[in-house]
């Protein structure tokens, strides 16, 4: 069985990370997606973020995950790479809400995707917060995996 972990990852939290661990381990093959957007403006380079993602699941020894970067509709990548579950992550009930959403259209693109949610240990990460941390240099370098934080460093000093 594959799945697909997407998100626009901008930036790649521990509490993604901690998604991808507890969906690594039931899955085949997990495929973490960065989905871009060409219409949003990126505060990271997706293929940097790319590679700092790909830097912590090795690091993590996680053998299995394999880190893409797609400009288009999530559930086509996952016909096209004969993917049947997408990972959500659940942080409270307003996220339920917007995964089911997203859920219903991707069942209407792709009707034997099935969604499966899983919560964070260290729910209260987003990836907005870290930009408002990074935006006042402030330290947010246990929020984020050690890779990802060279990654948020480097460019904050660019």
């Amino acid at each position: 069985m594959n799945a697909v972990y997407a998100g626009s990852f901008d930036c790649y939290t521990n509490g993604h990370h901690d998604i991808v661990k507890k969906a690594a381990v039931l899955f085949d093959r997990l495929y973490i997606v960065i989905a871009v957007n060409s219409e949003k403006r990126r505060r990271y380079p997706a293929e940097q973020m790319q590679a700092a993602i790909a830097s912590t699941l090795q690091d993590d020894g996680l053998t299995n995950c394999t880190v893409c970067i797609h400009d288009g509709v999530v559930a086509d990548f996952c016909i096209e790479n004969d993917i049947g579950y997408t990972i959500r992550g659940l942080r409270n009930r307003m996220d339920y809400d917007y995964e089911e959403n997203i859920a219903a259209v991707n069942k209407l693109i792709a009707p034997n995707l099935e969604t499966v949610y899983f919560r964070a240990d260290n729910n209260g990460i987003s990836s907005s917060l870290i930009a408002e941390l990074s935006k006042y240099r402030k330290d947010f370098s246990g929020l984020v995996p050690p890779a990802v934080n060279e990654l948020l460093l480097r460019c904050e000093s660019d």
